[in-house]
């Protein structure tokens, strides 16, 4: 009956969908993108071909799963790789990855397009990356007794699988040949639905982020702005980040330097930004033919360069903190050996509180916190150090997950 009813809400999902597409730019993308799915697949799948399917829901799972998906491609070379997207916070910024042979949207989760999907894909192996638990899918994965595996899985206690009436998605559960997961709280978790096949493997994240150490992360504009200051970086702010911040800065009168990258780079709030602030500011979509060494503040209006932007940072504000669900990513400054500054919801990320649990992170509540902060890491070098070298210490500690879960892969396959 329960999977009944959730084959009823995904079609009207559907349908819903395609009305708000007419009005929301974010949900055309979604519902268009997803229209030539079976047509792409069809050019770029041959019978013939052995396959590989990852699956993440968004941009921040892709990037957790990158390390297990270019060690798989390395171990598997003769195998086509094929990466599905959710959202398109996560396709339209990694369509046109290298290390997948096709990306592609993920259509929604009927009997229907799980059938023609796996039937063009065919895949040997499929992994689903941290979680979205899609029935259809893994029914068909059942019946085609494809190995398939969870990778970074983390579970908790108010998901639908522990509910009385999650039986449906227990049931879904039956298909994973295996479960890899972040803590020991997901496995007494898949315990207690009588699972077995679950080992610790911790989180992939920081294999990623460790790999990012040996990439060339030089941007001449950022030497150029930076111009040997200490500089603060700014990451994925929200407005309410934004709000505490820009009080900062206006009132802040030592040779500082600040470099916002918001998490929304729409023209308007990146204006209205700009206009907030009484130092002298530029913006990278206004950076060529000026000598950014004499700017105070640079907004990033742009994507894709955030990471390589930390490894200039003195000191990080990851933004987030203020919202719902909480802080974006942490382990990227962290990597990098930054002392971090969040806002106070952040309960939902491990990494953020063992990261504040060792002193490496500060949260803040409010302006005066937030001055604080800065002002203690801004004017004491020797706190400021042993902060970052906590952060990346923390990082160094925790590598490791891709190797488990490629060991296991590998014993499997043999």
């Amino acid at each position: 009956m329960m999977l009944f009813l959730y084959n009823l809400v995904v079609q009207f999902a559907g349908f819903f969908l395609k009305i708000v597409a007419l009005f929301n730019p974010k949900m055309k993308l979604f519902v268009n993108g997803r229209k030539v799915v079976f047509l792409v697949l069809e050019q770029k799948i041959k019978p013939r071909d052995k396959t590989i399917w990852f699956h993440a829901a968004s941009l921040g799972e892709y990037e957790q799963g990158l390390p297990v998906i270019e060690k798989i491609k390395k171990q598997f070379p003769l195998h086509k790789i094929v990466v599905t997207f959710f959202s398109p916070s996560g396709y339209e910024v990694r369509k046109n990855n290298t290390v997948a042979d096709v990306t592609v949207y993920l259509p929604l989760d009927t009997k229907k397009n799980a059938k023609i999907f796996l039937k063009i894909v065919h895949p040997e192996m499929v992994f689903f990356i941290k979680y979205e638990y899609w029935p259809n899918y893994l029914a068909e994965l059942k019946k085609r007794n494809t190995k398939t595996y969870l990778i970074s899985g983390i579970l908790r206690k108010n998901q639908l699988f522990f509910k009385w009436y999650g039986g449906f998605y227990r049931e879904a559960l039956e298909t994973f040949t295996y479960f890899f997961v972040q803590n020991e709280t997901s496995k007494k978790l898949l315990q207690e639905l009588g699972k077995t096949n679950v080992a610790v493997s911790g989180d992939t994240r920081f294999d990623r982020v460790i790999n990012i150490l040996e990439k060339d992360n030089s941007l001449d504009f950022i030497s150029q702005f930076k111009n040997n200051t200490l500089t603060i970086v700014v990451g994925s702010s929200w407005p309410t980040d934004e709000k505490l911040l820009v009080n900062f800065i206006n009132s802040y009168q030592l040779n500082i330097k600040f470099i916002i990258a918001p998490h929304n780079i729409k023209k308007e709030q990146i204006i209205e930004l700009k206009n907030s602030i009484n130092k002298k500011t530029v913006l990278f979509s206004e950076k060529d033919e000026k000598n950014l060494a004499d700017f105070d503040v640079f907004i990033i209006d742009t994507i894709g360069i955030l990471t390589k932007i930390y490894s200039y940072a003195d000191i990080a504000y990851v933004g987030g903190g203020f919202g719902n669900p909480g802080v974006h990513n942490l382990l990227e400054p962290a990597t990098f050996g930054v002392p971090i500054i969040i806002g106070p919801n952040y309960s939902h990320f491990a990494e953020a509180i063992a990261l504040v649990n060792i002193e490496a992170c500060v949260s803040v509540t409010n302006q005066k916190e937030l001055n604080e902060a800065l002002e203690n890491l801004i004017r004491n070098d020797d706190i400021r150090r042993e902060k970052g070298h906590t952060s990346s210490t923390f990082v160094q500690m925790n590598k490791g997950a891709t190797a488990v879960i490629l060991k296991h892969i590998l014993n499997d396959t043999i």
